[in-house]
């Protein structure tokens, strides 16, 4: 038996903001508030913690993760003090810098985010420390806890069933946004579904 669809889906997004891939779905997820009815709610995860206790990693994999504590705890630590509302502009605001803007300097864009957002330039002393860790740790185990360990950002849900990804490129726009999300939101009511998958042959397309 396959479940019933509510009226209007909530779509939970989990999203690392040093993920290209999370970006690129992000945009699709943007579209898809435009051309459809739908609750969707932001939230942080992390590689870091993700692969904090993994000792393969190539060396420059393993410097991203350390580089990478500090955005997600900018962004949990704006939640806590302002709301869950800011998560997505201050996303959106490092993410642009990032991604499509290619820059690495993150204490710069950590800044510069927090300035374009209108949050307080004192949340950006949050990356260096422990401080919020917990709540960071929490956010990230409520999308692994749908998904499992073995995968990475993004994870959408949708009325509380998860997957990764989709990972796509470019994202798509428009009905073709709409239709994919029509496509996900079938599977998600499959309870039996668990995986398509085949292997990436572009990168992202920003």
């Amino acid at each position: 038996m396959t479940s019933t669809p509510t009226a209007r889906p909530v779509v939970d997004f989990w999203f690392d903001p040093a993920c290209p891939w999370a970006w690129m779905t992000s945009r699709w997820m943007d579209e898809v508030s435009a051309v459809r009815d739908v609750d969707v709610r932001w939230h942080v995860m992390s590689l870091s913690v993700l692969n904090e206790k993994k000792d393969d990693l190539p060396q420059r994999y393993r410097d991203l993760m350390d580089e990478s504590w500090g955005p997600v705890r900018v962004i949990v630590a704006a939640a806590r003090d302002h709301g869950d509302q800011v998560i997505k502009p201050l996303y959106d605001a490092m993410g642009t810098r990032r991604h499509p803007g290619g820059r690495k300097d993150t204490d710069a864009i950590i800044a510069e985010s927090l300035a374009e957002v209108g949050l307080p330039a004192e949340l950006a002393a949050v990356a260096g420390t422990d401080e919020v860790d917990a709540l960071l740790r929490e956010s990230h185990g409520e999308g692994i806890s749908l998904v499992g360990d073995d995968v990475g950002t993004p994870v959408v849900a949708i009325d509380g069933v998860g997957f990764f990804g989709p990972v796509i490129t470019p994202a798509p726009t428009g009905d073709a946004a709409g239709r994919l999300f029509d496509g996900l939101a079938l599977v998600t009511s499959v309870p039996g579904f668990y995986e398509l998958k085949r292997s990436r042959t572009a990168g992202p397309s920003f």
